[in-house]
């Protein structure tokens, strides 16, 4: 089974992962640095000083004809040089003995180091004509060997210990390492304190979530910093909002849908019983009396029909199977149409400025204008007046306004909602409450827009785009 760490384990090993990783890069490099200059100034040092024996051994030489080689006088100087190691190898016969060669090494001809020189070192500064050096393991531990000329085919070699060096270097490396451990500790502990920070917010954000579940829809987050769960809090309050919005329109369009089903059961039940009163009415003797039922009987199947139509084409908008069929469209006639079918004995004015053609579907623009005109005669006050403005370059508007009381300030937010009827104190005929929702919904389907306010009585405005020729 696969270990997981949890939230705060997995910040405090990520803290202390990436504390130790960096502590251990820069005490290496640290090292690296440190024992590169220690390593730099020791190699100086002792270039230095075999720089200043082998020019005072050959100025000794010269200034001294007492000795009957070279290998002699410079033997003679190097054995004043205390603690120090050095060897003589010779490969010129004037200068005295020649050092002999066995397996690839000179055996030294004078000096205090017991060993051998490689031909290849030896060889190396010989060629040259200057010091080369290089590090050997010696029976006394590690050396650093510097060999150079002092006369030609006289070379001198010096036994440098690099001991000290490396204790020194030994030293450095381990206090870099309890330096590391130190801080991989400390960076634990902030780790631990990270964590436990990030913990608590994160079970704020969690207990939050849980409240907000249980239906409290007031519950936000605090907002605190810029970081990540400053985000994820900014997020949840905005996510918050969201979802309380949507569930105060859930239950405001429930509570719509309840009043439209008591709503159309009595505006279905009035029409019935008048249908059924008429349908009895049918088999009176008086032919008068016959009459009249058939002229009740057919307004209220009219009456049955217009709010089955309503219903149904709600129900297309719903299931998004409304759809436009654009034509050419001179606006101003149709909305005199539209006026003399829905108002034909209301005072009703048309007035036309501009150009109101535009490319639209005639029924539905038709039904929109029919719905407006309806609705100012029935809950306004006359005279009622349309305004075709077709003014503008790319849009035509319908402004339908009577000289009533306007709408009450309760109503207004809602006007085109589905379902919302005035005050039936102020109706003077029943309605579903579909026909301004209907006249919204075919606004925005042609792009445009459809907008209500008050001023001397209620003002609705249509605005749709001018649109261009299909195919």
């Amino acid at each position: 089974m696969t270990w997981r760490p949890g939230l705060r384990a997995a910040v405090v090993l990520t803290v202390a992962a990436v504390s130790l990783v960096t502590t251990v890069v820069m005490a290496w490099t640290t090292y690296q640095l440190q024992a590169g200059s220690a390593r730099e100034r020791f190699t100086a040092s002792a270039q230095a000083a075999f720089d200043s024996d082998a020019q005072q051994a050959h100025q000794f030489l010269v200034r001294s004809a007492a000795f009957e080689s070279a290998v002699d006088g410079v033997a003679d100087y190097m054995g004043a040089r205390l603690g120090l190691t050095w060897a003589l190898v010779n490969s010129t016969p004037t200068s005295g003995p020649v050092s002999p060669v066995e397996d690839d090494r000179y055996l030294p001809v004078a000096g205090t180091f017991t060993g051998r020189l490689p031909v290849s070192e030896v060889d190396r500064a010989r060629d040259h004509r200057g010091s080369v050096r290089y590090t050997a393991d010696t029976p006394d531990g590690p050396r650093l060997v510097i060999v150079g000329e002092v006369e030609p085919g006289l070379l001198l070699a010096e036994f440098y210990d690099t001991r000290g060096l490396d204790r020194e270097l030994t030293t450095l490396r381990d206090r870099l390492a309890v330096v590391a451990v130190v801080i991989a500790l400390l960076g634990g502990g902030v780790g631990v304190a990270a964590a436990h920070g990030v913990q608590r917010r994160v079970r704020t954000a969690a207990d939050a979530a849980r409240r907000f579940g249980a239906g409290e829809l007031d519950t936000r987050l605090p907002v605190r910093g810029r970081d990540e769960l400053a985000d994820l809090a900014g997020s949840f309050n905005a996510m918050a909002q969201r979802l309380g919005e949507s569930i105060e329109q859930l239950r405001r369009k429930d509570e719509q849908q309840r009043r439209f089903v008591a709503d159309v059961a009595h505006d279905l039940r009035t029409p019935l019983a008048s249908m059924v009163a008429a349908a009895d009415g049918l088999r009176a003797p008086d032919a008068e009396d016959r009459a009249r039922s058939a002229g009740l009987l057919g307004a209220q199947a009219r009456r049955l029909g217009a709010l089955v139509d309503d219903l149904l084409e709600v129900s297309r908008f719903d299931a998004g199977a409304a759809e436009l069929r654009l034509d050419g469209v001179d606006l101003g006639v149709l909305v005199e149409d539209a006026v003399r079918l829905s108002a034909p004995d209301a005072d009703v004015t048309v007035r036309r400025t501009g150009d109101a053609w535009l490319f639209a579907d005639p029924r539905r623009l038709h039904t929109i204008v029919r719905n407006l005109v309806t609705n100012a005669v029935r809950h306004g006050e006359p005279p009622v007046t349309v305004t075709v403005d077709g003014t503008a370059a790319d849009v035509v508007r319908v402004v339908v306004a009577d000289a009533g009381p306007g709408l009450p300030a309760d109503l207004a937010p809602v006007v085109f909602d589905r379902f919302v009827r005035g005050d039936r104190a102020r109706t003077r005929t029943e309605g579903s409450g579909l026909g301004l929702a209907i006249a919204r919904e075919n606004a925005l389907l042609h792009g445009g827009r459809l907008d209500v306010r008050n001023e001397g009585g209620a003002v609705f405005t249509l605005t749709v785009p001018r649109g261009e020729p299909s195919g």
